[in-house]
């Protein structure tokens, strides 16, 4: 691959010649010349150049955007020409949303590492939207995203694990001693402490909310569900979360769901990739995705069922 690309990148990431020959094991002047050479080759400046920092400018971010492409592109291919010759092995570039990244995905990894030790799993955690992008961009291999998958995305997407969600309250919400089904709009009064938009959670929320006529007066967001759960535990308001997240919690009592007429509300969980070649190490990964004993036993226990 273009050594210039990956210095290019490397300035970029860094916004600073040094640590970026630092990075690369090469001396500042050897960088500054590879940089002017690919400058030179594209015919426009890609950096803003100061005393006191190093930064893109608009060419260089639609540079960067492609380089990133190119080196993903790249490494895919020389796994796959390895992989002809070679068992598992290798980098594994993982994103999942926040909470199949966070409450499930580690103990699939787990898994993984002890059947296929070659293994070099490498996971990004953020919301829905954006791993979606870097699955397109193949700056990772595959992502396991929350919610409605959008056809008009140019990925292959495969469901794999039914996900159940709940209302979720304190132990010391006056409903929690509520037997019957009660309606979401006995819940307007309360605060729904609720994810941030683009992520699955928020997707799913608004989706219950539509399908059940409802909408809260008084809404307050987070870009990660702990604080959610650590806020509903206080008081501070209601949320409606997914039971995978929500596990220790409930087994502990630290929190409570309530009977809410449409729940449990039923979501997938899905696979996307952006090529029909796959390593052997994602192939491996996909399968154990499709028939992990350790996702089994997390949807009985509790009380899902896996597709």
């Amino acid at each position: 691959m273009d050594h210039q690309l990956q210095v290019f990148i490397a300035v970029a990431e860094k916004k600073n010649f040094s640590r970026a020959a630092e990075e690369l094991h090469m001396t500042q002047p050897a960088v500054s010349q590879y940089i002017r050479s690919f400058e030179e080759a594209i015919g426009v400046r890609l950096l803003e150049r100061t005393n006191k920092y190093v930064r893109l400018n608009q060419a260089g971010e639609i540079v960067y955007h492609h380089a990133k492409e190119i080196v993903g592109l790249y490494s895919k291919m020389q796994n796959l020409v390895d992989d002809l010759a070679n068992k598992a092995s290798g980098p594994l570039s993982i994103g999942a949303s926040y909470t199949f990244g966070e409450y499930v995905l580690p103990r699939i990894l787990s898994k993984l590492m002890r059947d296929y030790p070659s293994i070099e799993p490498v996971v990004t955690i953020g919301n829905t939207a954006d791993i979606t992008e870097l699955v397109i961009s193949h700056q990772l291999d595959v992502g396991l995203i929350e919610g409605q998958f959008k056809e008009t995305i140019p990925l292959q997407n495969e469901n794999f694990a039914e996900d159940a969600m709940y209302v979720v309250v304190s132990p010391n919400h006056p409903l929690t001693k509520q037997t019957k089904r009660i309606s979401i709009q006995d819940l307007e009064d309360d605060m729904w402490l609720l994810r941030e938009e683009r992520s699955g959670t928020r997707e799913a929320a608004e989706t219950f909310f539509s399908q059940s006529d409802f909408s809260p007066s008084r809404t307050m967001q987070f870009s990660s569900t702990q604080p959610i759960k650590e806020s509903v535990e206080a008081g501070l308001g209601i949320s409606f979360l997914s039971q995978w997240a929500i596990q220790k919690e409930l087994q502990y009592g630290d929190l409570k769901t309530i009977p809410v007429k449409g729940t449990p509300f039923k979501r997938n969980f899905s696979i996307v990739t952006n090529s029909p070649f796959q390593t052997k190490a994602l192939q491996v990964f996909i399968e154990l995705l499709r028939n992990s004993g350790e996702l089994t036993v997390l949807t009985k226990k509790m009380g899902l069922s896996k597709k």
